[in-house]
């Protein structure tokens, strides 16, 4: 764990609600690393309470592409005819050679900068950056996938807590407002804010508090194997990996979708096989929620 998440962890101070005859108040100090959980029990049938999602690649993707948009606006700064297949090749090349990316401004430059190295005799960072950053706070770079509504509308009617958790920058609030998806969500947790990214497990827990749901009775859905779904379960939540273009669902690396027997109704650490579409997350919940 990092230098400075043990200090906040240090400084933590959560108050949490006992349950039981007394139902008295304690505030509970985290001098070691210890994380402070609820353990409530649920009322059966009634096991997922809140469910969290990943924004990018999740929720919404660039549209057309990550390389259609570089290419249009170094085109209008004086660069035309840039690949889209190259700078989509190097920006996937410089994110995943990035280390401990903290989504500053500065951070996205220098990724950036990375992205068309040999592409430009000035990197952007020295002409058009502004511009390509501030492009991306606009509803007109973004798609929303098309399974992410009608999944939002009917887990709403339903009565479920839903909440956003993602490693962002200040544009993702204002940005969710624009695509009309910031009102489906009691909870929006974004790492610029929190000073914690995705997979530390602070970021998860700070999101089960605000929901007001101890983290046992969350579901987080990301399309990211180590900052989705293995941070997501290091902090007492479940978690669903989503591999959107993937043909139904896939095998877990470690075995296979536990059986479903008609008369019991799974625990959610049962939900582990990825999905590729959240319109699937509908069929798992009918066997997790009695009222569904």
């Amino acid at each position: 764990m990092k230098r400075e998440e043990r200090s906040a962890q240090r400084k933590w101070s959560v108050e949490r609600q006992s349950v039981g005859a007394s139902n008295q108040r304690s505030t509970l100090h985290a001098p070691t690393l210890r994380r402070c959980r609820l353990h409530v029990p649920l009322p059966p049938g009634r096991r997922v309470r809140a469910i969290t999602f990943d924004v990018g690649g999740t929720l919404i993707k660039p549209w057309p592409s990550v390389g259609h948009i570089y290419s249009q606006v170094a085109a209008r700064h004086g660069f035309p005819g840039l690949s889209v297949a190259t700078l989509n090749r190097q920006f996937i090349a410089a994110w995943g050679a990035a280390k401990e990316f903290d989504y500053s401004r500065l951070a996205w430059a220098q990724l950036v900068d990375e992205t068309f190295r040999g592409l430009t005799d000035k990197p952007p960072s020295q002409t058009f950056f502004a511009k390509l950053h501030s492009w991306f706070a606009q509803p007109e770079a973004w798609r929303v996938f098309e399974d992410v509504v009608p999944t939002l509308e009917t887990l709403t009617s339903r009565g479920i807590k839903l909440g956003v958790i993602s490693n962002w920058d200040e544009r993702l609030r204002p940005l969710l407002g624009r695509l009309n998806l910031h009102d489906y969500f009691e909870a929006i947790v974004v790492s610029c804010e929190v000073s914690f990214t995705k997979p530390s497990p602070v970021i998860f827990e700070l999101a089960a508090e605000k929901l007001a749901v101890p983290p046992e009775a969350v579901l987080h859905v990301g399309d990211s194997p180590t900052n989705d779904v293995e941070g997501a379960r290091a902090a007492g939540l479940e978690a669903v990996l989503l591999q959107r273009g993937a043909r139904g669902r896939k095998s877990e690396v470690r075995g296979q979708r536990p059986e479903v027997r008609a008369d019991l109704r799974p625990p959610i650490s049962d939900l582990r096989l990825p999905i590729s579409d959240l319109r699937l997350l509908i069929s798992d919940l009918r066997l997790l929620i009695s009222d569904f």
